[in-house]
């Protein structure tokens, strides 16, 4: 265990941290799935906007990687373009 002040304090705030980040990325992963589970395109492309502007958010925060983002945001796009 660390034994200085300032390593235990760098501990709690990486715990906070870890934690706050976590849940940010499994609500992007939940929007995602959802994103990919409807089978409408007219809710589809309503909820597109929604999921690539959370997406963007978490990759400017280096929450998830811009080039994740990217990759979802295309691979979305692609399925949305499918749907009939």
């Amino acid at each position: 265990m660390a034994n200085h002040q300032s390593a235990i304090k760098r501990t709690r705030q990486i715990e906070k941290r870890r934690l706050h980040n976590r849940y940010y990325a499994k609500t992007a992963r939940n929007a995602v799935r959802n994103l990919r589970q409807t089978t409408d395109k007219a809710a589809a492309t309503e909820l597109l906007p929604k999921v690539s502007s959370l997406l963007d958010k978490l990759a400017k925060n280096n929450i998830i990687h811009k080039n994740k983002a990217a990759n979802l945001k295309s691979k979305l796009a692609k399925h949305i373009n499918k749907l009939a």
